[in-house]
């Protein structure tokens, strides 16, 4: 792609979640931080909420990552799941070798016998929910019991739920209200500011490789935050596709133009559309036609 023409190693704006690619800025490291100190606590309940494509599931990797061997981490992306089937899920994350047709006694039996075992260790278990929000009322309510089982002096199993704000909304409900009073450490995670996605996008190229003179002209890093809005995940699209762009015409460096022209092909950054006289019209299209660099990427 364009690597080669701007001299990096690899892709600076992907949007799978990559932990080399963590930031340490302001509201990043404070809700690091929060989880780290809550997780060290022994909290039952964390949870962290933040709107679509602010990063909760690389905050959620990089959290994981970052801590010591004391822990023992289960990780479930999706938890749409009833509650038996989130509890089976647990178990696998755990190791735990079950029959088929296990019934439920049984099952939470095995589970709370693999907490103790690891208590014994030293160890503490923290499980990580990504997209909480997508949790059934049921399965939430069964979560808050699962955070019973514990020792004369901590909880066995710690939880940390990362969502939309729909979650929020959602355990507002009467019929869980005892699992919302149980949450003692919370963040809400927003975008970026704009000092801190100028900072975001060079970290990002510097990771990736890049050793020259600033790529992103401040015209066109103040036309990335409009589109944006500080959201991570539309920066590096935008981003990605206005390096696509000047590469197309073999320049070395970004402007508000190629930014304009991306927005403009991104729907998501559509309603914060720039209002330029000129555009390059065209250009992405027959850029991505023109050649077989396959468009997957933004699947």
């Amino acid at each position: 792609m364009y690597k080669t023409h701007f001299g990096l190693r690899e892709l600076p704006f992907g949007i799978t979640p990559d932990t080399s690619f963590f930031l340490a800025c302001s509201n990043y490291q404070e809700a690091l931080n929060t989880l780290l100190i809550a997780a060290k606590n022994g909290e039952g309940f964390i949870k962290i909420a933040g709107e679509v494509g602010v990063g909760k599931t690389l905050l959620c990797r990089k959290f994981m990552a970052s801590l010591d061997k004391t822990f023992v981490t289960a990780y479930i992306p999706n938890p749409f799941l009833e509650p038996r089937t989130l509890m089976l899920a647990l178990a696998d994350e755990l190791s735990l070798a079950l029959d088929k047709d296990v019934d439920q006694h049984q099952l939470l039996k095995s589970i709370n016998h693999r907490l103790l075992v690891l208590a014994r260790e030293g160890k503490r278990v923290l499980l990580c929910l990504d997209e909480a929000q997508a949790m059934p009322v049921e399965t939430l309510e069964a979560l808050r019991l699962l955070t019973n089982l514990e020792t004369g002096k901590r909880k066995l199993l710690q939880i940390v739920m990362f969502g939309q704000p729909e979650l929020d909304r959602k355990l507002q409900q009467e019929s869980i209200r005892q699992l919302n009073q149980r949450i003692a450490f919370h963040y809400h995670l927003g975008p970026l500011t704009k000092d801190d996605m100028e900072f975001y996008v060079a970290h990002r190229l510097s990771v990736a490789g890049y050793t020259g003179s600033r790529l992103f002209n401040r015209g066109a890093i103040k036309a990335l935050y409009k589109a944006s809005g500080g959201v991570p995940r539309l920066v590096n699209i935008l981003a990605h596709k206005s390096l696509m762009l000047a590469y197309g015409e073999g320049k070395q460096e970004i402007t508000a133009r190629y930014v304009a022209a991306a927005a403009k092909d991104t729907g998501a950054a559509q309603k914060r559309a720039l209002p330029w006289r000129w555009a390059l019209v065209g250009a992405l299209g027959l850029l991505v036609a023109g050649t077989s660099m396959g468009w997957t990427y933004f699947r």
